[in-house]
């Protein structure tokens, strides 16, 4: 199979929801030598993401970022001297394939820790392992210039809007450079009431912009470093160089590499989620209320002895004809036509404690969302299948942002916790982190036809089955090309 691009990103998808890029939701892959062309409008200036969507591609590499620039004559609410751009992602000496095997397998095969971290494509591994990684002599050989460190260089005295993007497939980091104060600004494209930060936690599928200074001691360099949070690290550091013009860009900082915040701190995790808030003057009010709560539970549970992540009990598996083309051909045999459920058995579930039954089901069953309707979900974190563990799972949702509403923990009190929400100022994000033992609530209009899907933004955990999926409006879409035909009960409609 070839690639599929998630352009996860504006609104651009209105009115063209086939070039949202996800098989089996939206298209049929993309088969090797095969080219398809996505063709949507940017509508909206920002730092985005996209990736590759089928099986585990995204952990290959297979992705990038795409900033789209203010239409000419507007100037941005901030300023700044230079502007650039830098990606953070996780490395697996392992291939997809064999990675995607172990989650399959029984016994059950974790992809586990990464073997680096990169930033800007760039990272350090501990060569005394290359033997038994088995890497080939020579290739880790610390003297190549290709294994330096990325060096972003600085002015001195001047001010530098740093886009930073996340697309690791399972880290969640932690973001800094030595010696500096960061100012964020924006976040998944919408402008945010600044705020300083020391380190910048940002989870896989997330966009920022901060504002950093070169105001330190111009004689040396500093260290940026990332470190993996939420999860106990066996990963080294990963390094880059934050260089003082005139020094030299690779000139070693004479301190030691910043080891960030401890990994299981949640609590300043989730002061910094909290902290997030709508920029004056740009201020996107949601709806006071909802039309529908859907609550997911999210779980870790076994399906015929294979290891799954679910939802309500749930594990997606996406049928072999896409959603898009089975809905708008009214294809009802591709998948089954009841709707999952709302919600779970509040009262008497355990969050706190490995389930007592951790069985679960396979479905691609899908919500079905009234047109311009707004939609809470409340994500409902939970115990694995593993004591005394709770991950954290950034949830990403297609073809539109939501309103981040609030944060809490403990399990979700359907009474009274919405009365937390922030429905005065809420950051618009289309990523937004599950904290262990927690719950973060959402709200989104239900405006842009199509189907759509929201899934936590971890590789594995979403080839595990963590993952649902939205429709809205499926008749108001104009014609569907045949360019994402050619599989399932489409088969008879390639694409030429």
């Amino acid at each position: 199979m070839g690639d599929l691009q998630d352009q996860q990103f504006l609104h651009s998808k209105l009115g063209t929801p086939w070039s949202d890029g996800t098989e089996g939701v939206t298209q049929c892959p993309i088969l090797p030598g095969e080219t398809f062309i996505y063709k949507f409008v940017v509508d909206r200036a920002g730092t985005y993401l996209y990736h590759g969507h089928y099986g585990m591609q995204r952990a290959a590499g297979l992705y990038g970022s795409i900033i789209v620039s203010l239409p000419e004559g507007v100037s941005e609410p901030f300023s700044y001297d230079y502007d650039h751009n830098i990606i953070l992602s996780d490395w697996y000496h392992a291939s997809t394939n064999e990675q995607a095997a172990g989650l399959s397998a029984i016994p059950f095969v974790f992809v586990g820790e990464p073997q680096s971290l990169l930033i800007y494509g760039r990272g350090k591994y501990n060569c005394s392992l290359s033997t038994a990684s088995g890497i080939a002599a020579g290739v880790c050989n610390t003297t190549n210039p290709e294994c330096s460190p990325y060096s972003l260089t600085v002015v001195p005295g001047k001010t530098y809007r740093l886009r930073i993007g996340s697309l690791t497939s399972l880290s969640a980091l932690s973001f800094e450079i030595e010696g500096h104060d960061m100012t964020v600004v924006e976040a998944d494209g919408n402008y945010v009431e600044p705020f300083a930060i020391r380190n910048l936690y940002i989870y896989s599928g997330e966009t920022y912009s901060v504002l950093v200074k070169a105001d330190q001691d111009s004689s040396r360099n500093y260290w940026a470093t990332i470190n993996v949070v939420a999860r106990k690290p066996a990963t080294p550091t990963g390094l880059a160089i934050f260089n003082y013009y005139p020094n030299h860009p690779q000139k070693q900082p004479p301190t030691v590499p910043t080891t960030g915040p401890l990994w299981n701190d949640t609590t300043s995790r989730l002061a910094q989620s909290l902290a997030f808030k709508a920029r004056q003057g740009f201020i996107n009010t949601p709806p006071v209320t909802s039309d529908r709560v859907i609550v997911l539970l999210n779980t870790q549970n076994k399906i015929d002895g294979h290891f799954k992540w679910s939802l309500n009990n749930l594990s997606l598996i996406l049928p072999q004809t896409p959603y898009l083309i089975a809905l708008r051909e009214n294809l009802t045999d591709a998948f089954v036509q009841d709707p999952p459920p709302d919600g779970y058995d509040f009262a008497n579930y355990d969050i706190h404690s490995v389930a007592k039954n951790v069985n679960a089901t396979s479905s691609n069953r899908i919500y079905r969302l009234r047109f311009n309707s707004t939609v809470d979900v409340i994500l409902q974190n939970a115990n694995s299948m593993t004591v005394n563990n709770s991950e954290t799972h950034p949830w990403h949702l297609h073809g539109h942002d939501f309103w981040v509403l609030g944060y809490g923990t403990g399990k979700y009190n359907l009474s009274r916790d919405w009365r937390k929400y922030n429905v005065v100022n809420p950051i618009m994000k289309n990523t937004a982190p599950l904290h262990p033992y927690g719950w973060t609530a959402l709200r989104f209009r239900a405006d842009n036809p199509g189907v759509w899907a929201f899934h936590c933004h971890v590789e594995s955990h979403f080839y595990m089955g963590m993952g649902v999926v939205f429709e809205e409006g499926i008749e108001k879409g104009g014609e569907l090309p045949s360019s994402i035909r050619g599989c399932g009960e489409s088969e008879g409609h390639h694409r030429p």
